[in-house]
């Protein structure tokens, strides 16, 4: 909103025209966010505390985790909220990839709330049945992937719709433009045609994967926040890059015209990020919940998608990645030598892997630091590839 305002001042008033660049807005939108955080949060956190919406602890978790059982939870609204108001009012209303993002966010925010607020009311741990809420997830994933897999293909909205129509009269076998190739890192010069069905397919696993791997992760104070924070800073990079075209054509980058427009996004998580780690970190005073987690994953995951930097998203997020694995292994494992032997068996001492460290003797504050140690090192990783030319 104050970009259009400043944009529409700089037609008379030539001062206004610094508003236009995309590096200001981005700050401003950090900024802001940091600063509504900051100030909403003490609010939000007596106004859930008045609401008695206290996260119930799960029995069969680590028993210094009982000490957690009643603390705020759903505190995942006030990133929403910051993140939302930034965004509209220091990014360009105007750009399709702005409103996709908002509307993959914001919707798995309402599936995470809709999860929290069962375990609140009914004072169920587990909340949303796992088949509800993958259901959910996948109708606003596939709704976000078929749309993409036209829209980065590209320019402007106006060409999206003659694209889809050849598409159907090609028999939905015309491949894609190339700047829709899934590209491989540290190789510039190699990347594979996806074509419609697989860039939806890809795109669909990557937004709800990613939803789904920082919700895994969301079990300790601070430890899913930073990574967050700090990937999507990354992403916010590349998505500076992938927008320009004399940058993504210097690096070898395909080049997205609208995608320089997440680097706001990017900034707005950032400042809501570390707002909430203000409060989140140990000893935590307000956790995420679900309507947090699930949306600042579909959120990293879309963007990674319309700055086409899956695989090294899929790096950056080494942490998730592997937490998401853990929990897949340790219940598999499980289910297969109890069908096997009568007896469930375990790979690791707890799942998810955090826990595991945790029972191994770990405190808790050197998990989450050891993790954002693991996640910068991976970050930089994946920063390094846009040198490499």
């Amino acid at each position: 909103m104050l970009y259009e305002l400043f944009k529409a001042l700089s037609d008379t008033y030539s001062v206004f025209s610094v508003f236009e660049y995309i590096t200001l807005r981005a700050m401003l939108a950090c900024g802001t966010a940091l600063l509504i955080g900051l100030v909403a949060g003490p609010r939000v956190i007596r106004k859930l505390t008045e609401l008695k919406i206290g996260q119930a602890v799960r029995a069969y978790g680590p028993k210094d985790h009982l000490a957690k059982n009643g603390t705020p939870t759903m505190g995942g609204v006030l990133i929403l909220i910051s993140i939302a108001i930034s965004t509209l009012l220091w990014a360009d209303l105007s750009n399709r990839f702005v409103w996709v993002v908002l509307l993959v966010t914001l919707g798995f925010g309402a599936i995470g709330w809709v999860d929290d607020y069962r375990k609140v009311v009914y004072r169920n741990p587990e909340g949303m049945s796992s088949r509800e809420k993958f259901f959910w997830q996948t109708l606003v994933g596939v709704i976000a992937a078929v749309y993409l897999s036209f829209a980065v293909s590209v320019p402007a909205n106006a060409e999206l719709w003659p694209l889809f129509k050849d598409w159907l009269l090609s028999g939905f076998t015309m491949p894609l433009p190339s700047r829709a190739d899934l590209i491989v890192p540290f190789f510039k010069n190699v990347s594979y045609p996806l074509g419609v069905l697989g860039f939806a397919t890809l795109t669909w696993i990557v937004i709800v994967g990613a939803s789904n791997a920082v919700n895994l992760t969301d079990g300790l104070d601070g430890l899913a926040i930073m990574p967050t924070v700090m990937i999507g800073a990354a992403l916010g990079i590349f998505a500076y890059v992938v927008g320009r075209v004399d940058y993504s054509s210097y690096l070898l980058f395909p080049y997205i015209p609208g995608a320089s427009e997440m680097m706001v996004l990017c900034a707005a998580l950032g400042g809501a990020g570390l707002a909430f780690l203000w409060f989140n970190t140990y000893p935590a005073q307000v956790f995420m919940g679900d309507v947090g987690a699930l949306a600042l994953g579909g959120m990293l995951g879309t963007i990674a998608v319309i700055t086409r930097q899956e695989i090294v998203f899929f790096i950056m997020s080494g942490v998730f990645v592997v937490e998401t694995l853990s929990v897949m292994l340790q219940v598999t494992w499980f289910k297969y030598t109890k069908k096997r032997y009568g007896e469930g068996r375990r790979i690791l001492k707890m799942a998810p892997l955090h826990h595991h460290f945790e029972v191994g003797g770990w405190k808790e504050t050197q998990v989450v630091v050891r993790f954002w140690i693991i996640t910068i090192m991976l970050v930089l990783i994946g920063l390094s590839t846009l040198k490499l030319r």
